[in-house]
Protein backbone atom coordinates (compact mmCIF):
# COMPACT_ATOMS: atom_id res chain seq x y z
CA UNK A 1 0.00 0.00 0.00
CA UNK A 2 3.13 2.34 1.04
CA UNK A 3 4.41 1.80 -2.31
CA UNK A 4 0.99 2.32 -4.72
CA UNK A 5 0.55 5.62 -2.58
CA UNK A 6 4.02 6.63 -2.93
CA UNK A 7 3.72 6.25 -6.67
CA UNK A 8 0.42 8.14 -6.92
CA UNK A 9 1.96 11.08 -4.75
CA UNK A 10 5.22 11.45 -6.51
CA UNK A 11 3.23 11.26 -10.03
CA UNK A 12 1.35 14.03 -8.59
CA UNK A 13 4.37 16.16 -8.19
CA UNK A 14 4.79 15.80 -4.61
CA UNK A 15 8.12 14.43 -2.91
CA UNK A 16 7.23 11.61 -0.34
CA UNK A 17 9.15 10.51 2.59
CA UNK A 18 7.99 7.20 4.14
CA UNK A 19 7.95 5.09 7.41
CA UNK A 20 6.60 1.83 8.54
CA UNK A 21 4.93 2.67 11.26
CA UNK A 22 3.69 5.65 13.96
CA UNK A 23 6.93 5.47 15.84
CA UNK A 24 9.43 5.56 13.14
CA UNK A 25 7.21 8.27 11.94
CA UNK A 26 7.70 10.12 15.09
CA UNK A 27 11.12 9.61 15.14
CA UNK A 28 12.07 10.80 11.55
CA UNK A 29 9.71 13.97 12.12
CA UNK A 30 11.87 14.83 15.16
CA UNK A 31 14.44 16.20 12.98
CA UNK A 32 13.07 16.41 9.63
CA UNK A 33 10.03 18.58 8.24
CA UNK A 34 6.96 17.94 5.79
CA UNK A 35 4.21 19.94 4.90
CA UNK A 36 1.71 17.40 5.20
CA UNK A 37 1.48 14.25 7.23
CA UNK A 38 -0.89 10.89 5.77
CA UNK A 39 -0.81 7.83 8.69
CA UNK A 40 -2.69 4.84 8.23
CA UNK A 41 -4.89 3.61 11.32
CA UNK A 42 -3.21 -0.02 11.65
CA UNK A 43 0.01 0.14 12.36
CA UNK A 44 2.44 -2.24 14.49
CA UNK A 45 4.18 -0.42 17.75
CA UNK A 46 2.16 2.88 17.24
CA UNK A 47 -1.46 3.06 15.15
CA UNK A 48 -2.24 5.83 13.85
CA UNK A 49 -4.61 7.22 16.75
CA UNK A 50 -1.44 7.00 19.30
CA UNK A 51 0.92 8.62 16.27
CA UNK A 52 -1.51 11.59 15.90
CA UNK A 53 -2.37 12.01 19.39
CA UNK A 54 1.78 11.95 19.98
CA UNK A 55 2.51 14.12 17.26
CA UNK A 56 -0.06 16.99 18.55
CA UNK A 57 1.32 16.77 21.75
CA UNK A 58 4.68 16.06 22.36
CA UNK A 59 5.68 17.70 18.73
CA UNK A 60 4.89 20.80 19.27
CA UNK A 61 6.83 22.36 15.76
CA UNK A 62 4.14 20.29 14.18
CA UNK A 63 1.35 20.73 15.72
CA UNK A 64 -0.56 22.84 12.47
CA UNK A 65 0.56 20.19 10.12
CA UNK A 66 -2.64 18.65 7.89
CA UNK A 67 -2.36 15.15 8.91
CA UNK A 68 -4.86 12.92 6.59
CA UNK A 69 -5.83 9.73 7.57
CA UNK A 70 -5.80 7.30 4.99
CA UNK A 71 -7.57 3.63 6.22
CA UNK A 72 -10.17 1.31 5.74
CA UNK A 73 -11.61 1.85 8.69
CA UNK A 74 -14.47 4.63 8.13
CA UNK A 75 -16.80 4.36 10.93
CA UNK A 76 -18.18 7.48 12.06
CA UNK A 77 -16.54 6.17 14.98
CA UNK A 78 -13.12 6.24 13.96
CA UNK A 79 -13.19 9.43 12.12
CA UNK A 80 -14.67 10.80 15.23
CA UNK A 81 -11.35 9.15 17.07
CA UNK A 82 -9.76 10.72 14.60
CA UNK A 83 -10.86 14.53 14.47
CA UNK A 84 -10.43 14.07 18.18
CA UNK A 85 -6.67 13.11 17.95
CA UNK A 86 -5.84 15.88 15.71
CA UNK A 87 -6.45 14.27 12.20
CA UNK A 88 -7.47 17.45 9.48
CA UNK A 89 -9.12 14.84 6.88
CA UNK A 90 -10.67 10.86 5.86
CA UNK A 91 -9.71 9.36 2.77
CA UNK A 92 -11.14 5.81 2.54
CA UNK A 93 -8.81 2.97 1.26
CA UNK A 94 -9.22 1.69 -1.82
CA UNK A 95 -8.23 5.57 -3.02
CA UNK A 96 -8.67 6.78 -6.37
CA UNK A 97 -5.47 8.08 -7.51
CA UNK A 98 -6.71 11.68 -8.39
CA UNK A 99 -8.82 12.14 -5.48
CA UNK A 100 -6.09 11.33 -3.57
CA UNK A 101 -3.87 14.15 -5.30
CA UNK A 102 -6.88 16.64 -5.11
CA UNK A 103 -6.90 15.90 -1.13
CA UNK A 104 -3.41 16.62 -0.72
CA UNK A 105 -3.30 19.62 -2.38
CA UNK A 106 -6.46 21.08 -0.96
CA UNK A 107 -5.21 20.30 2.58
CA UNK A 108 -1.76 22.23 1.92
CA UNK A 109 -3.77 25.17 0.48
Amino acid sequence: MRALLRLTLKGGGFDVAEAEDGQAALDWLETNEVDLIITDINMPRLDGFGFIERLRGEHRRHIGRPILVLSTECTEEKKARGREAGATGWIAKPFDPVQLVDAVRTAMH
